[in-house]
Order: structure tokens, then C-alpha cells, then sequence
């Protein structure tokens, strides 16, 4: 059987799967704990900023949603063989901001904060995408 060597792509994939699991982890925490104080369930749906379950809840669907454009991205580089420092540069780029969006938006901190973040990740995974195709 053919193995392919670990690239920048793959790792940063190993990474954002590590990432989603340790917050669905933080989240079955943070929803024990809350349902052990007397909270409950209902408050899981609730729409609230102010709560880090809520918060939580978002970040890991946020991470769920963009799993599977990442992974296409990492599908297209593999098959292609494609590589290089501008890869690199782009996939570390991005897995960077990918973390940065969930710590703001788990912090609480200033939305905008976390859209600009967002962008990053677009123009990283457009670019990828395009080293990917041409």
C-alpha cells in the first residue's frame, strides 16, 4: 500500500480536526456542568452572547461548517502533489486564523475582531485553491 507523507495541508487538517474535538469537549463540559447547577436543557438552543455555552455551541458549529471546505482544499493539494513555501505559508496562515476566530468568539470579544479573522480564512483558502487548480 502507497502511503503519502505528511504536508503542511495534512497537518494543518490533523490540527483543525484535534481543534473541533477539543471544543466539542469544552462544550459537553460546559453543558454537564450547566445541567449539574439546575440549568436546563432548553437553555442549550437559547440564543445568548452573553453565555459561553451559547458561545460555545456557535464555535464548535462554526468549526463543523468549515471543516469540509478546508478538507476539499487539503483534497485538491494532496491529488495534485502540489506544494511549496506559499502553501505552507498559507495553510499555517490560515489554521492560525481558523484558532484565532474560535478564541475571540469564545472570549466574548468584538465581533469585528472575529469577521476580519474570517477574511483571512477566505482569501487563504481562495488562494490554496487557486495554487491548487493552475
Amino acid at each position: 500500500m502507497t502511503t503519502i507523507d505528511m504536508t503542511f495541508p495534512l497537518w494543518g487538517l490533523v490540527i483543525f480536526i484535534a481543534w473541533t474535538i477539543a471544543v466539542v469537549a469544552l462544550l459537553l463540559t460546559v453543558r454537564i456542568r450547566h445541567l449539574s447547577a439546575g440549568g436546563s436543557p432548553k437553555d442549550f438552543g437559547t440564543q445568548n452572547d452573553e453565555s459561553l455555552l451559547w458561545r460555545l455551541f456557535r464555535v464548535q458549529s462554526n468549526l463543523v461548517e468549515n471543516l469540509p471546505l478546508y478538507i476539499g482544499v487539503v483534497f485538491l493539494l494532496t491529488v495534485r502533489g502540489v506544494s511549496g513555501t506559499a502553501v505552507d505559508f498559507l495553510v499555517v496562515l490560515y489554521i492560525v486564523f481558523r484558532l484565532v476566530h474560535s478564541l475571540i468568539h469564545i472570549a466574548g470579544l468584538n465581533p469585528m475582531f472575529r469577521f476580519l479573522s474570517l477574511v483571512i480564512q477566505l482569501v487563504c483558502l481562495v488562494a490554496l485553491t487557486a495554487l491548487a487548480i493552475f
